[in-house]
């Protein structure tokens, strides 16, 4: 009996196609990749044509023993990685990991294709298995070597001349630069003031609606025409005039009406699936294809066993199956009717570049199996993203929206006109299970108009002026973020998730209310990079540069000229800027404030916790600094307290230093005495040390209470844990309560050296 192994990259995928293959054919996981570029210098090989000098991951090496004992009993080896170039690469990985050579050696080793993890997609792909695709390994290799080359030569040249553990990445680098450039025009950014006018006006008994002034003295309203509260009310006292005469009556003048139809999104991409589930479900790009990773290699779903749920997460094409389209028709004619079906399959056109068309979109496996039917084996974020995908998925075969508009013109007056907008779903279609979510809507929706005919006299309920101010570019979120790179070009949407979460771990920004802010750090490095690697952090640089990858993929490109092409020029650059670039320069800006202190200039310098104001003369021994938000002319003038020195007896002024307010002697520099402005809360128990000092509560820097003498630095007592008023009978000291970590409880133990002395509270 022949035996057929079946290699995977995870234990789940793993158990779920083995269910389906039967007893002849062993599956087993790899655990994802099994060879990398050591991060180290010297993992490729730049002197003998870029060659990747890779090593078996450590983790690895157990999978791959395991792989290697089942070997030697199979008669075939079918590598059924993920269907993309990294799958690809990660197939190619494993013959060397397992020292098998294609062309030599006996034993038929194939490569087998499916987008989805059901039984028919398994069995079609063993009955059609092919060769590795080299041009997909490539097409990764060249994209490890690239962004090897860059990460490992530019992170160091930005420890020299910025500070050691920062990263530079060919693609993270451009993310970056996307929202320091954003933040940079919201920095530049000056409101403007602007006024409308609305008329509340009715028809007889029929509602109210709002009509908008477009026109005064005939001549058509541009955004600032109305600039501020005097324009406006000389308007509304025109038209409040106006009124008082009977030629001037609100009427309706123009009714025009027309048929809209409206179609639904394209099934789901990788990027659209990310952009969806972060506008819907608030959902992290990342937190997403964790899901979507579970949901496509299996669920339990009962008597059925474990299924796929889902097709391939990560792909660029929106073409679906004739199979898939069949079954979305039919679920749409049970659930809603026939009207709402197509009677021809909608074909959407792939957009993205070298979109893959043997690949599907992101749909469910089964769409006749609704969220509903399968709410009851899946967890609750597994549902909403599911509940995303099914929906998008049958919504994309469904009919047209049809829509009617109607906008009409009212005159008040000669040289006033008003125009109302509505929309009234004549039939929902597709609009009856799913609407595309939209980022940062500004303008108000249309509302639904009553029936109006040219020539209704209207009644003025109210006219309502209104106030605005126009407002700056909003922070990229998520979603925008990954729209905005995919525009571009830029990156894989595989990619995005773990850009994004980089540029956090490594604190070149933060998410706050789901906004990237960039850091001070991160905009440090992507001034830099701007200035010095223009064409590198370039956006249609970066972007041709996928192109070229994708040739590579298609076999119109080879590789390794590819990324000779890229390195020489950035290598020469590099060496010129290790010579040109200096540290000082990016890490300190003059400014033309003078130090309170000591008289020299301040300068705005970059520390770990971002940019602050520090005195020049810090070497020197002057230790002035301030928060950078507290600009010149803002800052405060030292306050005379009613404190006394403590060393000199010299009164104590309160000072604002990065950490907040605090005392300082008014005697520096002769004297350099400071000390918390709000005073530290005593215990009420002596000091045990020096009989005279009180114990008070005190923070450390990172936040951590302790306990310490009141007279220091004459008496350096100190203890973290609770001091009690119970003294030690054995020794005479304060008790301390100490916490049992592994279970619950305190219990008192004495603080003093040699003593042993402990008891329960």
């Amino acid at each position: 009996m022949s035996q057929h192994l079946v290699i995977v990259e995870s234990p789940a995928k793993a158990k779920t196609i083995e269910k389906f293959l039967g007893k002849d054919f062993k599956v087993l996981a790899s655990y994802g990749h099994v060879r990398a570029l050591p991060s180290k210098q010297g993992s490729v090989d730049i002197e003998h044509d870029f060659e990747p000098l890779y090593a078996m991951l450590p983790e690895s090496k157990k999978h791959i023993d395991a792989i290697k004992k089942e070997l030697k009993g199979s008669d075939e080896l079918l590598l059924a990685t993920d269907p993309d170039r990294e799958g690809e690469a990660i197939s190619w990985h494993l013959l060397a990991a397992l020292g098998l050579d294609r062309k030599k050696q006996p034993l038929p080793v194939r490569r087998i294709v499916f987008h989805e993890i059901t039984k028919d997609a398994i069995i079609h792909a063993v009955q059609n298995p092919r060769d590795i695709s080299q041009e997909l390994v490539d097409a990764q290799q060249a994209r490890s070597v690239l962004d090897y080359l860059v990460g490992f030569n530019l992170s160091p040249f930005l420890w020299k001349k910025i500070r050691y553990g920062l990263s530079a990445g060919r693609v993270q680098s451009v993310a970056l630069r996307l929202i320091c450039e954003r933040e940079k025009e919201i920095q530049a950014f000056r409101e403007q003031e602007y006024w409308t006018i609305a008329a509340q006006l009715k028809a007889g008994a029929k509602q109210a609606f709002t009509a908008n002034l477009v026109e005064v003295s005939g001549k058509r309203l541009d955004k600032f025409d109305i600039p501020n509260q005097e324009a406006s009310d000389r308007i509304v006292g025109d038209l409040e005039a106006c009124q008082a005469k009977p030629s001037c009556a609100f009427r309706v003048e123009k009714v025009t009406k027309s048929e809209r139809k409206r179609s639904p999104a394209a099934p789901f991409i990788t990027s659209t699936l990310q952009q969806e589930a972060s506008r819907k479900l608030g959902f992290s790009a990342k937190k997403t294809m964790s899901i979507a990773q579970k949901l496509y290699e299996g669920i339990d779903i009962g008597a059925e066993g474990t299924v796929g749920l889902i097709t391939y997460m990560r792909t660029d094409s929106i073409v679906l199956s004739n199979q898939a389209k069949e079954e979305a028709k039919q679920v749409i004619t049970d659930k809603y009717g026939a009207n709402y079906a197509l009677d021809k399959p909608r074909v959407f056109k792939n957009r993205a570049k070298n979109a893959q068309e043997a690949h599907e979109a992101i749909r469910p496996t089964y769409i006749s199996k609704t969220p509903a039917e399968l709410k009851q084996y899946l967890s609750s974020d597994q549902y909403k993203l599911y509940e995303l995908i099914w929906k998008r998925t049958v919504a994309s075969q469904m009919a047209d929206a049809l829509l009617d508009q109607t906008s009409v013109d009212i005159s008040a007056g000669k040289g006033f006109r008003f125009r109302a907008a509505g929309t009234v779903i004549r039939f929902p279609g597709f609009m009856k299970l799913y609407i595309e979510g939209v980022d940062d809507e500004g303008e108000e929706k249309e509302g639904v108009l009553p029936p109006l005919s040219e020539g209704d006299v209207l009644e003025l309920v109210k006219l309502v002026p209104e106030q605005h101010f126009t407002q700056p570019p909003p922070r990229y979120t998520e979603a925008t973020l990954v729209k905005t790179l995919e525009e571009y070009g830029i990156g894989r949407p595989s990619t995005y998730a773990s850009i994004m979460n980089t540029l956090v771990e490594r604190k070149y920004a933060r998410l706050d209310k789901k906004r990237f802010f960039p850091e001070d750090v991160g905009m440090v490095v992507s001034d830099l990079l701007v200035k010095h690697f223009t064409r590198y952090v370039d956006y249609n640089f970066t972007a041709n540069l996928e192109e070229e990858l994708d040739q590579v993929s298609r076999g119109e490109k080879r590789w390794k000229p590819l990324i000779s092409e890229f390195w020489g020029p950035f290598q020469s650059l590099l060496k010129q800027k290790e010579e040109e670039v200096k540290k000082s320069d990016l890490t300190t800006e003059a400014t033309s404030e003078i130090c309170p202190d000591c008289g020299k200039p301040l300068v705005v310098k970059l520390g770990r916790r971002g940019k602050f104001i520090a005195c020049s003369g810090y070497t020197e021994g002057c230790k002035y600094t301030r928060n950078i938000e507290q600009e010149k002319g803002e800052a405060e003038e030292p306050v005379l307290s009613e404190e006394k020195c403590e060393k000199c007896g010299s009164p104590m002024l309160v000072k604002d230093g990065r950490y907040g307010k605090y005392l300082a002697c008014s005697a520096y520099p002769d004297c350099k005495n400071i000390q918390p402005l709000v005073k530290p809360k005593g215990t009420g128990i002596t000091c045990p040390e020096c009989k005279e000092g009180e114990l008070t509560e005190k923070k450390s820097r990172y936040g951590k209470m302790f306990y310490s003498c009141n007279r220091y630095p004459q008496c350096k007592f100190a203890l973290w844990d609770l001091p009690v008023e119970q003294k030690c009978p054995k020794c005479g000291f304060p008790l301390l309560v100490k916490k049992v970590y592994k279970r619950e409880g305190e219990f008192l133990k004495c603080p003093k050296e040699g003593c042993d002395y402990q008891s329960n509270k």
